[in-house]
């Protein structure tokens, strides 16, 4: 995650980020300078679920329906990809969270699809010296970002698990059902 020191005279956004798509929807809200990037307010949120920063992703205007947003913000355009929308490395959270109240649906990975609410709960001044950007409030458990935490590299097979003669996979030619499994 991203961190600098705040200087006199500068503010801090508070914005909330909501798993929507989860049972308890677990929160987190965050204090992040003005002059941040999405780019960087993303990192922040994955952050504060524990998840590993590793995926595209994209904020879009229309939280009801994302893929109908007119105003939106996409890694895609930063990294070469194809997008209807600009990117993320330059945009200003706070040119994008102008006013109290203003949502954006954040989309982390989307394979996995990875929903979130982001809400700006308002601004104050930025503590001079003091690091943003910074999780100030979690509330309920994050899901894991891969599954069962359980498994580990030594639960993965042995290479005696593969360990076969090439009759064992052998096809038989004279079989009827040729072709088939």
């Amino acid at each position: 995650m991203k961190t600098r020191k705040a200087c006199k005279g500068e503010k801090v956004l508070k914005l909330r980020a909501t798993m929507i798509e989860e049972v308890q929807q677990p929160s987190r809200t965050f204090h992040v300078l003005e002059d941040s990037t999405l780019d960087s307010l993303a990192e922040t949120i994955v952050s504060g679920f524990g998840f590993d920063f590793d995926h595209a992703f994209g904020f879009y205007d229309n939280v009801d329906n994302w893929l109908d947003s007119g105003e939106g913000y996409e890694l895609f355009a930063d990294i070469g990809e194809e997008s209807e929308f600009p990117g993320v490395e330059k945009a200003k959270v706070n040119d994008v969270f102008n006013q109290p109240g203003k949502q954006m649906f954040f989309v982390f990975d989307y394979g996995d699809h990875w929903p979130f609410l982001v809400e700006l709960v308002g601004t104050e001044d930025a503590k001079e010296g003091e690091t943003y950007s910074k999780l100030v409030e979690s509330v309920g458990d994050a899901p894991l970002q891969y599954g069962d935490e359980e498994f580990d590299d030594e639960d993965e097979f042995d290479d005696e698990d593969f360990d076969k003669d090439e009759e064992d996979f052998k096809i038989d030619e004279d079989d009827d059902d040729e072709g088939k499994w």
